[in-house]
């Protein structure tokens, strides 16, 4: 496996920003909903190839689309970088983000290119993972639990209190999750589903990757997150096992997206540009990013989840992603899920 150092990086990824764009000055405000470490990263190494002062603000999807929509008139950030789609799709709807249809698009795989075409060019996929779970090998065998296999053993009364995830309002994880449910045992079923999971759940976090990593610290038993989350703490020397459910599970096609009325347009679309480069997306292996990138030519790790050793839905980004859609369904989450006795 090759590594960059950030130098060779630079050097690199400056030939993937648009013609022209090289070396310009400006300023561009980053809205970014990946891991924190690789935020940082996009953010310096972009700054480096570019001469492009970057501000980046780090939030979950859901907060994301929150602030996004709180400034629609008068927007403060000018790209929004990763997180699941499904919000960059209700902002694409709402009209919150701009159409632009960049030079690097013929390097993308298909499915990065049909997130476009459903949003009309608003957004783009830049990455995907599937949904899953890990747990902890140690408190496992401590409490004598048998290991989980699929998504109706979180439900046992035996896990009460061991599962964590992230609360679906704020987390674009978690509400994947939610709709993955619905979509795997139709909508009666998975919200009867998600409240004998409720049962069970011993906090609901802001951050869907939290989970993951309160269980790498003995803190939960179980996390619900993208299994790409769950093989980072792994890497990083957790007991975590990663677990792809014997159901089936649901995906993410994490996304990129210009906020309309962008106050720096210009650099807005050199990022977008420099962020589809095989470079650029070559640089989550430096944080131990495990997603599968949507550029053809960006290199992966073999410790990634494989899409195609999953038992994958055929989730319905176009429909969950909807802003009505979206909306009903959290509602009924917060209304008859969260608000059971635990």
């Amino acid at each position: 496996m090759r590594y960059y150092t950030l130098a060779a990086s630079v050097a690199a990824l400056s030939v993937g920003l648009s013609a022209g764009g090289a070396m310009a000055a400006g300023k561009l405000n980053f809205y970014c909903s990946a891991q924190e470490d690789w935020c940082q990263l996009m953010a310096r190494s972009f700054e480096e190839a570019s001469g492009i002062d970057v501000d980046m603000t780090r939030k979950s999807s859901g907060e994301t689309f929150a602030q996004v929509k709180a400034e629609e008139a008068n927007p403060k950030g000018d790209v929004w970088w990763g997180g699941t789609g499904d919000p960059h799709l209700q902002a694409a709807e709402e009209d919150l983000t701009e159409p632009y249809i960049s030079p690097m698009r013929d390097q993308l795989h298909p499915w990065a290119i049909a997130q476009a075409t459903s949003a009309g060019d608003k957004t783009i996929g830049i990455y995907s993972g599937a949904l899953g779970f890990g747990y902890n090998t140690k408190l496992l065998a401590d409490n004598g639990l048998a290991a989980p296999a699929c998504w109706e053993d979180l439900t046992k009364p035996e896990f009460k209190g061991k599962v964590q995830m992230a609360n679906p309002n704020s987390s674009g994880t978690a509400y994947t999750a939610l709709a993955t449910m619905v979509q795997l045992f139709g909508e009666e079923k998975g919200f009867d589903y998600m409240k004998r999971l409720h049962a069970n759940i011993n906090q609901y976090t802001k951050s869907g990757s939290a989970p993951i990593k309160a269980a790498g610290q003995g803190e939960t038993t179980v996390g619900i997150v993208f299994m790409h989350d769950s093989v980072a703490q792994t890497v990083a020397g957790f007991p975590i096992v990663t677990v792809a459910p014997c159901e089936g599970t649901g995906y993410e096609i994490g996304s990129m997206s210009i906020i309309k009325g962008a106050r720096n347009m210009d650099e807005a679309k050199q990022f977008y540009d420099w962020a589809l480069s095989a470079e650029a997306q070559t640089l989550a292996l430096q944080v131990n990013a495990f997603q599968v990138m949507s550029n053809k030519g960006a290199q992966s790790s073999d410790k990634a989840p494989k899409l195609d050793e999953i038992k994958l839905i055929d989730y319905d980004f176009k429909l969950y992603g909807s802003s009505d859609e979206r909306k009903r369904l959290l509602s009924k989450w917060d209304n008859d899920v969260s608000t059971l006795p635990q």
